[in-house]
């Protein structure tokens, strides 16, 4: 593989989840800086609205989509400095109505897709010597509320997933940063609010669900914007020496600290609040 020169303050990206919310705040951002910025997304046409960005449809469950991503990139490009794996939804519902296979689902985009994307792009990296993944995964990879246990688990792996692949690529100069953002003001939680609707409105826990929603639609309007995350990842490239985990936006400091400075009876005393 050809290898070009370049200014090494303008990096090569690949970003997933780039055609709205966090992906396309932060792919508007990174373009502005100056960098090469490849957008990974189903929606092709709102991936050609944003200026500069070199579009890639794609699937995150579709291995050929994510393959041609890679091979795309590193034909014109010659290397893949950060990936971005910011793709991602919500599943939310009682784990006894949610149909297994949607939870199948939920961890093949949020998971699966996470890392197998990250296996296609890493020899490229190690043949580089450098490297930088940022993993968005959520203050619910540190957390835990009631009806959310599928979307929850999926961010509690890519937690897990990060810290011990940091440890493999160590030696290889190939650093893993996760950003866990709190209550960000995107389409997230107007589309976790379908399928809570869809599966526990009706039965044992629609007492739950309709608390839970209410409670999403009335907390949108002081959500941080998805800016706030950009921010961070723009900060991350550009540190020589990022941290492990970023917190960033609304609530997300604040959740961690009473889980893990109150213990996790006080904590589930304060979720459960968020249910009535």
């Amino acid at each position: 593989m050809s290898r070009k020169k370049y200014n090494s303050n303008h990096k090569v990206v690949l970003i997933t989840g780039a055609s709205s919310g966090i992906g396309r705040a932060t792919a508007e951002l990174l373009l502005q800086k100056g960098h090469i910025v490849y957008g990974f997304a189903r929606n092709s046409e709102v991936l050609q609205e944003i200026k500069g960005l070199r579009p890639i449809p794609g699937d995150m469950k579709d291995e050929k989509s994510l393959e041609a991503a890679v091979k795309k990139i590193c034909d014109e490009q010659g290397r893949i400095d950060v990936l971005i794996n910011n793709a991602g939804y919500g599943l939310l519902g009682a784990v006894e109505d949610v149909p297994i296979e949607q939870a199948r689902r939920q961890f093949e985009v949020n998971v699966f897709g996470l890392a197998r994307l990250t296996q296609l792009v890493l020899p490229s990296m190690r043949e580089a010597g450098s490297g930088l993944i940022i993993n968005m995964s959520s203050v619910g990879g540190r957390v835990y509320f009631p009806l959310g246990a599928w979307y929850h688990a999926s961010k509690h792996a890519i937690e897990g997933f990060s810290d011990s692949l940091r440890l493999e690529l160590q030696e290889y100069n190939i650093k893993l940063v996760i950003v866990e953002p709190g209550l960000i003001a995107t389409n997230f939680y107007k589309l976790a609010e379908e399928p809570l609707t869809r599966y526990s409105s009706n039965g044992a826990y629609s007492g739950v669900a309709k608390a839970i929603s209410h409670n999403l639609s009335q907390s949108y309007r002081t959500m941080s914007p998805p800016s706030v995350v950009a921010y961070t990842v723009a900060t991350v490239i550009e540190s020589k020496h990022p941290r492990r985990r970023y917190l960033v936006g609304k609530l997300a400091r604040v959740l961690f600290y009473a889980r893990h400075l109150l213990g996790d009876g006080v904590f589930e005393q304060i979720a459960k609040k968020q249910t009535r």
